[in-house]
């Protein structure tokens, strides 16, 4: 069914100034991209029983109608949403006097002002405010949810408590967008492309310009730069370091000044065009020339990649990928990663396939377009340097094929 847009139809914006194509720009369908996107929500609030959503995490509302506005902020703020029914009009609640920021959006049919009841925004009037959200969520529902049941992905208590209060259930939409963004579509699939390859040109960027004396932070923000000015968004951490600052692993990026012959690891987790995450890692030695321990370790992580991402196949459980999957030694286990796998679109996504004493997901299967990483980290507990790498792929008819094209170090 069709809803009539209550956004003027002369939304054209007008521009005298002159663009540059980011990369991919042209291949990609961009409408039929959004299309796709809106009906995998759909039909998971069906698969589900449910007749509408309501997003905040700026990720899911980028996915759902694919407008943007101040995304980081929005992580930590609950100042614009969108309400998304299987029959009924897309809603979008802007921030403050930002409305015209996606009239040209055709996917939303209505953009109005959020309500907001935060403390930052509100102070004392923060109660007054969330009872005036609560009686816009009641009027949607007896509209567009009339079973007084909604999926909302991120709230906080005292909405929870209000809303139960006045009949409406909640429950959770983050297994709804997971499951709804698992799998991609060709449009996805480009655009994905076109992150990494912006990736990988920083990727080059940083070991070409890895010298000792620069710090970490130096060599970290060349990624960065080389992600903003190719259309890219924001990067999710800034994990990178050098050194015997290498084991433990997760530490992000600091004023340590590069030694020459130390290992430098990094993750990209970099928010790339259009919204897509390329996540790949890298190891260099700066200066080039790995000794002896350090070319132990870089072959413990390539052969776990290696062997991790041949078993992957089209139908394969997680199970039974836990089961087969490479044994890290024991003396290096108490360092191991969070995960062996992961699943990756607009961020890090459903799935994380963990190590099979850690637990986690059990009854998932490796699917067509799944696109996933497949992580590795080798630092022997108590050692004095590690090594993290990390490709991107997507499931294929038979096997995985790679999305990251960046060499790995020839030792």
């Amino acid at each position: 069914m069709r809803f009539g847009r209550k956004i003027a139809p002369d939304y054209k914006i007008r521009s005298n100034f002159i663009t540059k194509k980011r990369i991919k720009e042209d291949e990609i369908n961009f409408e039929k991209l959004r299309s796709y996107r809106l009906d995998r929500v759909k039909k998971e609030l069906i698969k589900n029983n449910l007749e509408a959503c309501i997003l905040f995490d700026p990720v899911n509302i980028r996915y759902a109608l694919d407008t943007v506005n101040m995304s980081v902020y929005n992580m930590h703020n609950l100042t614009r949403y969108c309400f998304v029914p299987v029959d009924g009009p897309n809603i979008l609640y802007e921030y403050f006097n930002c409305e015209k920021l996606s009239e040209h959006l055709h996917l939303i049919d209505e953009i109005r002002p959020a309500i907001t009841w935060d403390y930052f925004s509100n102070g004392d009037q923060s109660n007054n405010q969330l009872h005036l959200w609560i009686k816009e969520v009641l009027d949607l529902s007896h509209k567009y949810f009339k079973t007084k049941k909604i999926a909302i992905d991120v709230l906080n208590g005292p909405a929870v408590t209000e809303l139960n209060k006045n009949g409406i259930e909640v429950v959770d939409a983050k297994k709804i967008l997971e499951q709804a963004r698992v799998i991609k579509s060709s449009e996805e699939l480009k655009c994905m492309k076109a992150a990494v390859e912006v990736a990988e040109i920083g990727v080059s960027k940083m070991r070409k310009e890895l010298q000792a004396g620069m710090t970490e932070d130096e060599l970290w923000s060349i990624l960065h730069k080389t992600n903003i000015e190719n259309g890219g968004e924001w990067i999710e951490c800034r994990i990178l370091s050098s050194g015997e600052r290498t084991n433990p692993w997760m530490q992000e990026s600091s004023n340590k000044i590069i030694q020459n012959g130390e290992i430098v690891s990094f993750d990209t987790d970099m928010v790339g065009p259009y919204g897509y995450c390329a996540d790949i890692s890298r190891t260099y030695v700066c200066g080039n020339i790995f000794n002896t321990n350090q070319k132990k370790l870089y072959s413990m992580a390539v052969e776990q990649i290696n062997h991790n991402s041949r078993l992957i196949k089209r139908g394969m459980t997680f199970k039974e990928f836990q089961k087969k999957s490479w044994v890290l030694p024991k003396e290096y286990y108490g360092n191991r990663y969070s995960v062996m796998v992961h699943g990756i679109g607009l961020c890090d996504e459903w799935p994380a396939i963990r190590y099979p004493t850690d637990g986690g997901e059990q009854s998932g299967v490796f699917e067509k377009n799944m696109t996933i990483t497949v992580e590795s980290y080798i630092g022997k507990v108590g050692g004095k340097e590690g090594v993290k790498l990390e490709q991107q792929y997507v499931v294929g008819e038979n096997n995985l094929e790679l999305m990251s094209h960046h060499p790995l170090e020839d030792i």
